[in-house]
């Protein structure tokens, strides 16, 4: 028999040709390719870092920096109490991923530039090198973050503190496990939650016992637990507790100046849905050294500028995680096609896309307008923004970016939620910063606070605010609505969570339409500031400028 016919074997290598699928978004300058965070940069008061920026942006674009990320995640850290003598070590170790990723961080100064080189927009450089960075990775940036907010309640007791101020301010990483005074580099972490008080800390039980003389500067003991010691291989940590005269505030190495180990044990490393790159852990405190910061029954007061500092970076890195994420979907729909053309050329796609653009570009907005005042806090003015805009923005922007992170992996669909993709960790991360440093009640009630002990912030506040007064028609009517309901005393424990929401969309909307071009401060006012706003993302109204906001936030490979 003549001629030959193909068998089913002949084709089992190649069943099917892989197309329509989008490239990685890899290679590329994520600094470049974001027109928000440029115009924020020079806009804010630091184009003087555009060279360095677009440098650091090129580099945390390339495939193999964002591979560090995948891998620090997918080893996640270890315990080690004892060391095969038997002896008691509270070691916890990291892949080599996430020391790289450190490493990088501390050479750019995340964790302690704009300290240790003050100049106008020296705030507004660094958050936004810390704001590509954490695109990559954000777990890493807890370390860093506490690091760089710890500066402030450091000065309040230098006689104590200035050699470890001098080993902050380098930009050597160093992972050793040996006293601060042999390291070239420290990062510095910190201690306050108790297993029975939460965010309450002053029904923390943990006791300080003077080793000799009282009060600030002097030694102590301490005799108790953290329940939650994040980057517990940190060479010193800010704990408070309990000393004879209250609640006080105290600088706590992880070795004596003797160079034993100072008795903080590691009880287990916590087993957390998200930031696993990074370790946490519970404590026990067996006697450790420490010695106070800052006036005796006075800790709240001393470490409260380390919290809003704590508490400015989860505005920042969430923010990051939502650029990020509208990256993704944005990259995706370009590519992607259904129906006979790209997903991002459909109607109800464009809207739910531009939808989450919006959102990304209002958050980067009022962060980096914060990074201005953190620029010029001896400005009375910024500094009362500071104070209310802080936590507004941390329960705002922090509160909004689970379900953003969502929409985007839907729009990514299966591919979105395998492990292999970055989704799933920007999921598993986006709902940590609104827990850490206080969660959303705890923000609003700051607030309260906030307005209550100093009235006049929240007049600056409204006047920041009123600066896009006349530019947006939406605007003025929402702004004059809050300005009536703030007046209005009653209930307002109950009605703070309303009124914190509107006064983080006053804010963004006000950013916006004075800096952004109309079609952004337009649908975004447009679709946020009338009644029956805030549904869920895709809801913008007919008419706004889909495909201009579109090429706006899509990156090009």
């Amino acid at each position: 028999m003549s001629g030959s016919t193909n068998s089913p074997s002949d084709f089992l290598a190649t069943t099917h040709q892989v197309e329509n699928q989008p490239p990685l978004l890899v290679n590329y300058n994520p600094y470049l390719q974001d027109q928000a965070l440029q115009e924020g940069v020079r806009r804010e008061g630091a184009s003087w870092a555009e060279e360095d920026l677009t440098h650091f942006g090129a580099f945390t674009g390339q495939e193999a920096i964002i591979q560090l990320g995948f891998e620090a995640n997918a080893h996640k850290p270890t315990f080690e109490s004892h060391d095969r003598r038997g002896e008691r070590v509270d070691l916890v170790r990291f892949h080599p991923a996430y020391h790289r990723l450190m490493q990088i961080a501390v050479q750019e100064g995340l964790h302690a530039a704009p300290w240790s080189d003050p100049k106008p927009g020296a705030q507004v450089a660094r958050a936004a090198k810390y704001y590509l960075h954490t695109q990559v990775e954000a777990a890493h940036g807890c370390p860093i973050t506490m690091s760089f907010a710890a500066l402030p309640t450091l000065l309040k007791q230098e006689n104590v503190t200035a050699p470890w101020i001098k080993k902050l301010f380098s930009r050597d990483y160093d992972p050793s496990n040996q006293p601060f005074e042999q390291k070239t580099g420290i990062t510095l972490g910190m201690a306050m939650t108790e297993k029975q008080g939460g965010s309450d800390v002053r029904s923390n039980t943990t006791r300080a016992y003077p080793l000799g003389q009282e009060g600030p500067g002097q030694a102590y003991e301490l005799v108790g637990h953290k329940y939650f010691v994040s980057a517990p291989m940190s060479d010193g940590f800010l704990v408070l507790a309990q000393a004879p005269g209250g609640l006080s505030c105290f600088l706590l190495p992880r070795w004596k100046p003797d160079g034993t180990k100072n008795p903080l044990q590691i009880q287990q490393l916590k087993n957390k849905m998200g930031n696993v790159a990074n370790a946490s852990s519970e404590t026990e405190l067996l006697g450790a050294l420490a010695w106070m910061l800052g006036e005796e029954g006075k800790g709240v007061r001393t470490i409260i500028e380390m919290v809003a500092m704590t508490r400015y970076d989860c505005m920042l890195g969430s923010s990051a995680g939502m650029r990020q994420a509208t990256a993704q979907a944005l990259h995706h729909t370009a590519y992607r096609q259904a129906f006979g053309k790209p997903l991002n050329q459909q109607p109800l796609m464009q809207n739910l896309l531009a939808d989450l653009a919006l959102e990304s570009e209002a958050a980067l907005a009022l962060t980096l307008r914060l990074s201005r005042a953190l620029d010029n806090q001896q400005d009375e003015h910024e500094q009362a923004l500071l104070r209310l805009a802080t936590p507004i923005g941390k329960y705002w922007i922090c509160k909004r970016t689970p379900n953003h992170a969502y929409e985007a992996m839907e729009i990514i669909g299966g591919s979105g939620v395998m492990e292999n993709h970055i989704m799933p960790r920007l999921f598993r991360e986006s709902p940590i910063n609104s827990i850490w440093e206080g969660s959303g009640n705890v923000q609003c009630l700051d607030v309260l606070r906030a307005w209550h002990k100093s009235p006049e912030s929240l007049e600056v506040y409204l006047d920041e605010v009123s600066l896009a007064q006349g530019s947006n028609t939406y605007l003025d009517h929402f702004l004059q609505e809050l300005r009536k309901d703030l007046k209005d005393t009653s209930n307002l424990e109950y009605r703070a969570r309303n009124l914190v929401d509107r006064l983080a969309l006053a804010l963004q909307a006000s950013l916006l339409v004075r800096n952004s071009p109309h079609e952004v401060s337009d649908a975004f006012c447009a679709s946020r500031l009338q009644a029956g706003g805030g549904l869920n993302y895709g809801n913008l109204p007919p008419g706004v400028a889909c495909q201009t906001i579109l090429t706006r936030a899509t990156p090009q490979i």
